[in-house]
């Protein structure tokens, strides 16, 4: 099983792919573009329903007319992780950290903050004992933070496309046979439909079994 400490060192050296990722303005969608184009034409729907398919994804109409030149769900992701880091780091610091003894693991509330990889690198040295001017996590602070190193892992995971996701559809966009649809990819994997109902499943390229 991945620690916290782990779990925020990944953070930590995932982050330059989020700063590569930033520049990329493809919105990803969930369900993927092609399945969903894909299951669109299986189903058979109308006009009105293949938009509402369509509206499942954020569209990039919702941005302006004008395209960012930034990827805005990267840029959400860096934006929370590094807060809540940060967060997690000031309530640590404010509860265990000693008077104003100089040390390179001191927390500093003032000045330029430090950067989310730095911050997650701090925070995995507190998870793992490492020597500072301050006392030991206890039980209650060591939970938070375990839940902390692991939304945000996620989040990264997910927005770098390296997290499996699935997606059940709503029930106006089911399988010919009525059943409920549910969608998972990511992590690399080709993404595939299943029906709840049936056990039909579909990829890109097809239905591979009913």
């Amino acid at each position: 099983m991945t620690t916290t400490a782990q779990q925020l060192q990944t953070i930590a050296t995932l982050w330059p792919s989020l700063d590569i990722a930033l520049g990329d303005r493809t919105q990803h969608a969930w369900p993927p573009p092609s399945l969903r184009g894909y299951l669109d034409a299986l189903s058979h729907h109308d006009p009105t329903d293949a938009a509402a398919l369509r509206a499942l994804e954020r569209s990039p109409d919702q941005l302006g007319a004008r395209p960012v030149p930034i990827s805005l769900p990267v840029l959400d992701t860096m934006r929370t992780v590094e807060a809540v880091l940060h967060e997690t780091a000031d309530q640590i610091a404010s509860a265990n950290q000693f008077g104003s003894s100089p040390h390179p693991h001191r927390w500093h509330y003032t000045g330029r903050r430090p950067g989310a990889a730095w911050t997650a690198l701090w925070l995995s040295a507190r998870a793992s004992g490492v020597f500072w001017p301050g006392r030991a996590l206890t039980e209650p602070q060591a939970r938070h933070l375990g839940h902390v190193a692991r939304e945000a892992l996620h989040r990264v995971e997910t927005a770098l496309d390296l997290a499996t996701g699935t997606r059940e559809l709503a029930a106006e966009h089911t399988c010919p046979c009525g059943g409920r649809i549910v969608i998972t990819g990511g992590a690399g994997d080709q993404p595939t439909a299943r029906c709840r109902q049936c056990g039909a499943i579909w990829t890109e390229r097809g239905v591979v079994a009913a």
